[in-house]
Parts: structure tokens; sequence; C-alpha cells
């Protein structure tokens, strides 16, 4: 019962949880139990944020790249991406690297990109191993690399990015049998390193 929910997520968010926060504010953000209401939730998420929780800071990050809630501040969408980021969370490193790759809210800069995208791609997410696979492809931030740029996006294609599928496929155009080869063992590598590891295909929730 979304509303019995609401009822206790309230309760014991105002009470200084913090998993109760982030709860609250998702079910602000997507009506459930009560009216939808972004600032709300980012009221809500916001306090969840400044007690440390990653998933929250990125939501907060996100509501303010995006005006949801709050008028477009990029700088700050940045500032709340970064720490998250710096704690790990895998789409707030991908989205950092969006931001650094775009110029948006921050000076542009693809070497910064590309370590964030790497960052988050050695997690395995999805998006951040297709956007370093496009890096790689047009050498922006890092020696054009067009192995690593069919591994990553065969990586990313794994995860179930369609882009990722349709842009492998381009780049296996103009690779010799050889290279194809080689390309390939560096996917065979990279699972076998990874194996062991939990991968990030989505954040968290």
């Amino acid at each position: 019962d979304d509303e019995l929910a609401f009822s206790w997520y309230r309760r014991a968010a105002e009470a200084g949880h913090v998993l109760a926060q982030y709860n609250l504010g998702g079910m602000y953000a997507r009506g459930r139990g009560v009216v939808r209401d972004e600032q709300r939730a980012l009221e809500w998420y916001r306090k969840a944020a400044e007690q440390g929780a990653p998933n929250a800071q990125f939501n907060v990050g996100v509501m303010y790249a995006n005006g949801h809630g709050v008028a477009k501040d990029e700088a700050r969408a940045v500032a709340w991406y970064r720490s998250a980021a710096e704690q790990g969370d895998a789409s707030a490193q991908n989205n950092l690297g969006v931001m650094y790759a775009n110029g948006l809210g921050v000076g542009q800069d693809d070497l910064q990109a590309v370590s964030w995208y790497g960052k988050a791609a050695e997690q395995g997410h999805a998006l951040a191993q297709f956007n370093l696979g496009g890096m790689y492809g047009s050498g922006r931030g890092v020696k054009r690399d067009e192995l690593r740029s069919f591994m990553w996006l065969t990586l990313a294609a794994e995860g179930g990015d369609m882009a990722a599928a349709v842009n492998r496929k381009k780049v296996a155009l103009n690779m010799s049998p050889q290279a194809m080869a080689d390309a390939q063992d560096l996917v065979r590598r990279w699972r076998a390193q990874h194996r062991q590891g939990t991968l990030l295909r989505d954040r968290p929730r």
C-alpha cells in the first residue's frame, strides 16, 4: 500500500533516517502514495544528500541538471555529481563525465571526461562504457584506439545499450581480421578480470 508506505517513510524521514528521506523523495518524485511534487522530492533528496547518501546526491544532481523542482543550475549539478562520484556512484561518475565532455557547469575537459567515464565503465556501467568507447573511437581525451573502442562498445552492448550495438558494427567494418581478434581478446580479458564483481547495469535505487 503506497499511502501506508508514504506515511511510514515520512515519519522516519522526519526523524532523520537517511534511507527514509531518500525513499520519501522518490515517492514524491513518482507520485506514489502522494501527489507528485518535484519540489518536495528535491527537498527530501537533498536532506539525504546532505547526510552523505550518494544515490540521493546523484538524484539532486539530476534535478539541478534538468531543472526539475528547481531552477536549472548546471554548476550545482556538477557539484552534486562530484560528491556522489567520489563515493563511487557509477551513474554519477558517468554523468560527471558527460558534464566535462560537453562543458556543462564546468570547463570543457576531455581528459576529465575520459577519467570519469573510465571509473564508471570499470564498474560495468553500460552507458559509461558506451561513452568511453566513443572517446576512444574519436580520440577525444585519449589516443585513438579502435581496439579499445570496440571493446567498450561490446561490453556496453552486452549491458543492454542499443546505441553501442549499432556503433560497434560501424567500428567493426573498418577493422582487419587481426584487429578484430585482438579486440575480442581484450573483451575476454576484461570479462575474466571482472567476473568476480557485480556489474552495475543500472544505478541502484
